[in-house]
């Protein structure tokens, strides 16, 4: 009996009151607990969608909506991982057809001092000339300090070399992957004249850095023109072509990125 008369005297006491506080005096809601709550049977919650009452499924939790919108279950979703060992924890790739010219003018000076310019770590205003192409500079994450980064870069190199062009005419170039505009990989090539007009190559590259920092990092992609063989007036086009035998869609770049990581901390995903 008394126990009823606790639910009634509560019961009347929310109906009287805009806020009920239970060991508070200045309660912060309609009803304010300060101290253990024990829930015996069953929570449940507005749904919105239907004005129904729900109570979730096994192993869901409340996630707030924020103010003023009842919280709703979802359904927490924990990877197993085994200890000390890489997982693939982010993949994605990027494309551009804006690419990067250069004339004969805007030779890099670096063609000269290679051994010393192209080393690993350099900073990226160290590198004379070298253009950034756009669309690949883009942020990652890494949430390990245990991790491997892969990057594959893949374009089009494409000189407006006359036809019949001799051997010896010929175009030096580089291309660099960088992480915070610190050098992490570097490639360098050669396009060379050849019976027709306008040549071009396929240039790949893969690179690897291990063990970044935790946190944000950005990754981007710059090429330059090095040294040009016996020719004058040629244009240079990476990742952009600079005649119409092929086209921006032949000539785009491309760049993908895989971080593999040993999990430390874990970052829940809700459904």
């Amino acid at each position: 009996m008394n126990k009823i008369f606790s639910i009634l005297f509560l019961t009347i006491g929310l109906s009287l009151y805009a806020q009920v506080g239970i060991n508070t005096a200045g309660p912060n809601a309609k009803l304010d607990v300060n101290g253990d709550y024990n829930l015996r049977d069953k929570l449940v919650v507005l749904n919105a969608t239907d004005n129904s009452l729900s109570q979730g499924t096994n192993d869901q939790i409340l996630v707030s909506q924020g103010e003023g919108y009842p919280p709703i279950w979802k359904t927490l979703r924990i990877p197993e991982y085994e200890p000390n060992k890489f997982y693939l924890i982010f993949n994605n790739s990027f494309s551009d057809r804006t690419g990067v010219k250069f004339t004969s003018a805007e030779e890099s000076t670096s063609a000269s001092s290679r051994s010393t310019t192209f080393v690993k770590g350099a900073d990226f205003s160290t590198f004379n000339r070298f253009k950034k192409i756009a669309s690949l500079t883009q942020p990652i994450n890494v949430y390990s300090t245990e991790s491997k980064t892969y990057f594959q870069f893949e374009t089009v190199v494409h000189a407006d070399f006359a036809a019949n062009g001799t051997t010896d005419s010929s175009v030096d170039y580089a291309c660099g992957i960088f992480v915070d505009n610190k050098l992490v990989n570097l490639r360098q090539g050669n396009l060379k004249a050849s019976s027709a007009a306008n040549p071009f190559l396929t240039h790949n590259q893969i690179g690897i850095i291990e063990n970044l920092t935790k946190g944000q990092h950005t990754i981007s992609v710059a090429c330059s023109r090095l040294k040009s063989y016996t020719t004058t007036n040629v244009t240079l086009g990476i990742g952009i072509n600079v005649a119409t035998n092929i086209d921006s869609f032949i000539a785009q770049s491309s760049l993908k990125v895989d971080v593999y990581e040993v999990p430390q901390v874990f970052n829940t995903i809700l459904d």
